[in-house]
């Protein structure tokens, strides 16, 4: 699936940008943005597009006129229909929207809004709840893969209040268990699209790596920091900012993904050894602003890319034993914690997160 960028303004012949839609808005793991049904959206993919812009107030740097929170962590869509695959509940299509661009696009998955899905799908009745919990299967059409989430249902009815706590969101929510599958390679055809676990470009070495969301990772130290900078220590640093992105550009097309210019994939990945009893220490770029935590599949590459020897990642890494492996990934405001499944290869065969969601609100969006 490609790119889709829109303006606010819609091509000769294409109807008006359509007034209204009903939405549900809520939060996904470390991210929020808007839950549609992908009836109540137009079927026409530039008015579609056209509809999301005016509805979370893009282009403009404050979305003043819309929903979005000016910031690239909640200005995310997900479009939702029930599934007619084998074994699948809902299709879930996850579209960025950005924030200072008149572009929406489909480029990349996003785990944390995933998080949201289970709970969205049975609220709209596309999936029959159970007592005491309810699994959903969730087709990631971004990427091909399934999904599995379980969301907690007592007495017939989604629960979003409970004791689980993610860091980078306050207080504590009900458990939403995240298993992913087969997600190797998903964007870029292969889990390391080069081939190689490791490249050199403009100098620095890198791994290319796609466990679920495409993902540039190297060593913090290579680039001129430290690896522990907070977010806004990091979004100033414009010499840092133009050096990754050098590499970023450089690597588009060598992983696959084409001129990457206007895409929010891959993301930048600086690593560096843990300081707090985790595995590794991340500090994200999504990819042209510092992440204030990471994204669950970004977590999710950068912990596999832990375990490839000879690695950037591998060489600061605390790596603990076992097939069964428990990853701590450190990030500004926490950690995130991955489960990784290995083969008698060492492959990874699966890994599981577990994220919270919550349902803020639900009603009618005007563009």
């Amino acid at each position: 699936m490609s790119d889709a960028a829109a303006s606010a303004d819609l091509p000769a012949g294409t109807n008006a940008v359509q007034a209204s839609a009903r939405v549900m808005w809520m939060r996904g793991g470390t991210s929020k943005g808007g839950y549609f049904l992908a009836e109540d959206l137009p079927p026409d993919m530039a008015a579609r597009d056209a509809f999301l812009l005016r509805a979370m107030g893009s282009p403009d740097p404050r979305q003043i006129d819309g929903m979005g929170g000016a910031d690239p962590l909640t200005s995310k869509v997900a479009v939702v229909r029930k599934s007619d695959r084998d074994g699948v509940d809902v299709d879930y299509l996850f579209l960025q929207v950005f924030v200072d661009k008149a572009v929406v696009t489909d480029a990349q998955n996003c785990g944390n809004i995933l998080a949201g899905i289970g709970p969205f799908a049975i609220e709209r009745g596309l999936v029959p709840v159970r007592h005491g919990e309810t699994p959903v299967a969730i087709f990631m059409e971004n990427t091909g893969q399934t999904a599995i989430a379980t969301v907690q249902t007592p007495g017939g009815a989604v629960r979003y209040d409970g004791d689980a706590k993610i860091d980078g969101v306050p207080g504590s929510a009900a458990p939403i268990p995240l298993e992913f599958r087969e997600t190797a390679g998903s964007s870029c055809g292969a889990l390391l699209p080069t081939g190689r676990a490791f490249d050199e470009v403009d100098g620095i070495r890198v791994t290319l790596i796609d466990n679920g969301m495409p993902c540039v990772v190297m060593k913090a130290q290579d680039v001129g920091i430290s690896g522990y900078e907070d977010r806004e220590t990091l979004d100033n640093d414009g010499a840092l900012k133009a050096r990754i992105e050098s590499i970023r550009l450089a690597v588009g097309a060598c992983m696959n993904l084409g001129d990457v210019s206007d895409k929010s994939v891959p993301k930048m990945m600086l690593v560096a050894p843990p300081r707090h009893g985790g595995a590794v220490t991340v500090r994200s770029f999504i990819p042209h602003r510092a992440h204030a935590s990471i994204g669950v599949l970004g977590a999710v590459s950068v912990a596999t890319a832990c375990l490839i020897e000879g690695s950037p990642a591998a060489e600061v890494a605390d790596i603990p034993g076992g097939s069964r492996k428990t990853l701590s990934v450190e990030h500004p405001t926490g950690e995130t914690t991955c489960v990784m499944e290995l083969d008698e290869s060492g492959a990874v065969i699966s890994a599981a997160m577990l994220r919270t969601a919550r349902k803020l609100m639900d009603g009618e969006i005007f563009a």
